[in-house]
């Protein structure tokens, strides 16, 4: 059984969740309260008819950077030229374009217009940040999430011509391998990520993980 929140109610261990790793519902989006999240290896996962679901999953789903693959084709698109990047340029339009961009197989969006608003307040506190790619000046792809110590936790990315999220991905290891980041929680398993180096580990490996990171401090 999952705890229901009050603005004021603390989030009980991750231990808690239920089978399907739901482990509160209720409370709020705020700043203080989606940052103690992640740090507590919980995240917010629902739909607009919903109430706020809070989650930590058993296992986990993980990217090392170091363990990215990039096949030989992508590499080079990547250095191609066609497409460029870059980082925290326009947060905004990032988490809208996750928002509202058609996806195969996916009916409607989790990124509520209430998730939208509050993690652009946690990108203006310096939390949530963004990677956009763009070709000839028009953003195209792009991806964003909240680092907390060194643990990127990603959110949610787009695309709108072939690769350009990709590319997104590739500038974010690139950025985060640079500024000595350990760990990107990509949280559910998806076929996509799984394809670029993403695994399932234990809920208990991923929590020494993250409170590993949370002990680095290092910068966007």
């Amino acid at each position: 059984m999952y705890t229901f929140l009050t603005s004021s109610t603390p989030f009980p261990s991750v231990d808690q969740a239920n089978d399907e790793g739901i482990i509160a519902v209720g409370g709020d989006l705020s700043p203080s309260r989606l940052i103690t999240a992640y740090k507590s290896g919980i995240f917010p996962w629902f739909s607009e008819d919903e109430p706020i679901i809070w989650w930590s999953p058993d296992p986990r789903f993980i990217l090392i950077p170091e363990k990215l693959h990039i096949s030989k084709s992508m590499h080079k698109v990547a250095k191609s030229g066609k497409y460029s990047t870059t980082r925290d340029h326009d947060f905004k339009s990032v988490i809208n374009a996750c928002r509202t961009t058609t996806r195969a197989k996916q009916q409607g969006t989790w990124i509520t217009k209430h998730m939208q608003d509050a993690y652009i307040a946690l990108h203006e506190q310096g939390y949530a940040h963004s990677i956009e790619t763009w070709h000839n000046d028009k953003l195209v792809g792009g991806l964003y999430g909240i680092a907390v110590g060194s643990c990127f936790c990603g959110e949610s990315m787009f695309a709108i011509e072939s690769n350009a999220s990709k590319v997104a991905l590739i500038s974010l290891v690139d950025h985060l391998t640079q500024q000595g980041f350990q760990l990107i929680d990509s949280q559910v398993h998806n076929d996509h990520m799984e394809s670029l180096g993403a695994e399932l580990i234990p809920r208990s490996r991923f929590m020494h993980l993250l409170n590993e990171c949370l002990e680095s401090d290092v910068k966007w």
